[in-house]
């Protein structure tokens, strides 16, 4: 069975990892809920085999039966990354398929893309609120030693942890109309304030059952959405 392809792609800190946990709960669909290297894996793919003198001169001989093979190879390996599960729908995590969408979208023309966002505000609060818990740990890039506004203006940096996914938001704009439409938007305010209905809606968009099992007993009370959103929150800006 050829399952259909959701991938998670947002802003950090915008809920990516509760949505997956969520989807998870689904009969339908297989998500394992954290950050995948699929996507990584083929991008280093692409980058390889760009670059391999057997490829290119294949490429140069016969260059339609080449590029045939090589997207052959990659759409096998897209479907065989989650193969063995026996849903009809499969999840895959990782912030860079939104920046590649183009790419996802030759390879699966019938792929999805669930895009988590957040108030840019409440996603700076957030990791500067985990920073402060973690104060003895640096940052992958070396960021612990600024200030905190010195630590913003990093963050929000194109090549940064909220910046290049930010851009890749931006970037959406400029897309086709057919690209656009395989987009769907879970903002974090509504996933928490309103769980229910938002991810009716998620299911409603990616044509699985509406209603699925067990569900609500995985979703916030609505007693509990306030502290569960003041936790995610953290502290704002100084």
């Amino acid at each position: 069975m050829t399952s259909r392809f959701v991938g998670v792609a947002g802003l950090p800190r915008a809920g990516s990892t509760l949505l997956c946990q969520l989807l998870a709960e689904h009969p339908e669909m297989h998500s394992e809920g954290h950050s995948s290297p699929l996507c990584n894996a083929l991008l280093a793919t692409r980058h390889s085999i760009s670059d391999d003198q057997f490829f290119l001169s294949q490429l140069d001989a016969q260059a339609d039966i080449t590029y045939a093979h090589l997207k052959s190879a990659m759409q096998g390996f897209l479907s065989g990354w989650h193969a063995g599960h026996g849903k009809p729908v499969v999840v895959d995590k990782n912030r860079a398929w939104l920046h590649c969408i183009e790419f996802l979208l030759h390879l699966d023309p019938s792929a999805k893309l669930l895009v988590p966002i957040r108030e840019l505000g409440q996603i700076y609060g957030s990791i500067e609120a985990q920073h402060q818990k973690t104060i003895l740990i640096d940052f992958i890039d070396h960021l612990a030693d600024l200030d905190r506004f010195g630590r913003a203006d990093q963050l929000f940096a194109k090549d940064k942890a909220i910046g290049a996914p930010l851009s890749s938001i931006e970037a959406v704009q400029d897309l086709p109309q057919a690209i656009k439409s395989r987009l769907y938007f879970v903002k974090f305010e509504d996933l928490m304030a309103q769980p229910a209905q938002t991810m009716a809606a998620v299911y409603a968009w990616l044509g699985v059952a509406p209603n699925p099992p067990k569900l609500s007993n995985r979703l916030p009370s609505s007693s509990l959405v306030g502290h569960v959103f003041m936790g995610l929150v953290g502290v704002g800006l100084p």
